[in-house]
């Protein structure tokens, strides 16, 4: 039925889904912008490499670390941070 494609169209998931927006180049878009520039974050500046790139931000909206594709989010560094 028509549940079914929408399903197999969103890849399954049921919240919402941003639209896609371009993470490097002249259009980057804001957010990505603030991500991967130290000008933007204050922190440190980011190379966006491929898909599952990981930014943690912490709860006052700090720049905290961006991790590669290859890091596993389960990754133990990311789940100390997480948990503490």
């Amino acid at each position: 039925g028509s549940e079914m494609c929408i399903r197999d169209r969103n890849y399954g998931v049921t919240f919402p889904m941003m639209a896609k927006i371009s993470v490097k180049g002249k259009d980057i878009a804001p957010l990505y912008k603030w991500l991967t520039q130290k000008s933007e974050n204050g922190v440190q500046d980011a190379k966006v490499g491929w898909n599952f790139h990981k930014f943690l931000i912490d709860e006052n909206g700090k720049w905290v670390a961006s991790y590669g594709s290859s890091t596993n989010p389960l990754s133990e560094e990311i789940v100390k941070w997480i948990e503490k």
